[in-house]
């Protein structure tokens, strides 16, 4: 009998363990996936660390996370500088003085300020949908050629059918200045998160191919308490609905070049290129190996985005008004069962970045071990 059944083998059920283990805990980990680690897997391909469920950047403010992520992983100093491609023009992301430069020739900050209010004028009240939203932050050319496109391919609807809430803020940088998260703490770990995952989990037996829903009631009383990180409306079985969220898919190739596009994230931003983005993975580790040595193949993966069909992999939650309250009524059930313990993206059905399951994981163990 194990104190701890933990239902995912991804960040979220890894900290935990981790954390119940140093409390005394026993616990077993089951993951229906044939690998741990959940999304952030990395997978070796001709010396390159492919980051398998798209890209994972690790950015954070907070030096509680990044000290303890940091004990069981060393991370290079990656700093995450996208590009983003419009039929073939090339601008600078997050919107910065250098895009700025490229959109309109202004050279100094206060030309592009004034650039940008001329263009916002174009919105008065409230914006009503996703497009007035950004509109009324960055204007009209930076909406029609670096957000418009990108949006409705992630999203699959018209930005004028999608609340003004989801663009609730742009990037606007006057100055040359290319670090996307601005984030004290920033980088990827170094041979990749599997390896990062494997440390949390050292010594915490793990079973992979085994589908949790599949065999409940037999898991179940394997352990006092269970710690769920899969879909919280599949562990109801959908029973008051099903909860949406976009999908990803990708397609992967290995490149016998040394450079495919020399950057690790392009984002193609206009309507008509079917994918939404092109991750070359080699980038990520400055196309070395561990021993310094120049990478001489790539691995590049296309990001085409998609709605999300039950047995689809869910990656984002839609978190619109009909799904936060279809999730509250989740929640409610949630509460009642006095076993087990909902975390993760997926359990609390929320878009969580890496630190924030981290944290999230943390908090939850410190109340409950």
């Amino acid at each position: 009998m194990y104190d701890y059944l933990i239902v995912g083998a991804g960040l979220y059920g890894a900290v935990f363990a981790r954390e119940a283990v140093k409390a005394g805990k026993t616990c077993l980990v089951i993951d229906k996936r044939p690998h741990i680690a959940g999304n952030i897997y990395t997978q070796r391909v001709e010396g390159i660390n492919v980051h398998v469920y798209g890209a994972h950047i690790f950015h954070t403010n907070s030096k509680r996370v990044w000290d303890y992520v940091t004990q069981y992983a060393d991370f290079n100093r990656f700093t995450n500088s996208p590009v983003a491609n419009y039929k073939g023009e090339l601008y600078s992301m997050p919107f910065n003085m250098y895009t700025f430069n490229k959109m309109w020739g202004v050279v100094t900050p206060e030309e592009a300020a004034a650039k940008i209010q001329e263009q916002r004028r174009e919105v008065t009240g409230t914006p009503r949908n996703l497009e007035e939203q950004a509109i009324s932050l960055v204007g009209r050319d930076i909406f029609e050629k670096l957000v418009k496109g990108y949006t409705e391919k992630q999203w699959g609807r018209d930005c004028k059918n999608l609340p003004a809430f989801i663009i609730k803020r742009l990037p606007v940088r006057l100055t040359f200045d290319n670090n996307y998260f601005n984030a004290l703490y920033q980088g990827i770990p170094i041979g990749g998160y599997t390896g990062l995952v494997e440390r949390l989990l050292e010594g915490i037996e793990v079973r992979l191919n085994t589908d949790y829903l599949a065999d409940k009631a037999n898991l179940d009383a394997l352990a006092d308490k269970v710690v769920y990180t899969g879909p919280i409306d599949a562990y109801f079985d959908y029973r008051l609905g099903y909860l949406e969220y976009r999908s990803v898919r990708f397609e992967t190739e290995l490149l016998d070049m040394p450079n495919f596009q020399g950057n690790a994230a392009v984002n193609y931003t206009d309507r008509e290129t079917p994918w939404t983005r092109i991750i070359e993975h080699k980038w990520f580790e400055f196309g070395k190996d561990e021993n310094g040595n120049d990478l001489p193949k790539t691995v590049i993966s296309r990001e085409y985005s998609s709605e999300w069909k039950p047995g689809d992999e869910p990656y984002y939650p839609v978190n619109d008004e009909r799904n936060g309250a279809l999730y509250q009524q989740y929640k409610a059930l949630a509460d009642q069962e006095s076993k087990v313990l909902f975390g993760g993206r997926l359990g609390e059905y929320k878009y969580y970045d890496m630190d924030r399951v981290i944290e999230s994981a943390l908090n939850r163990a410190a109340e409950v071990l």
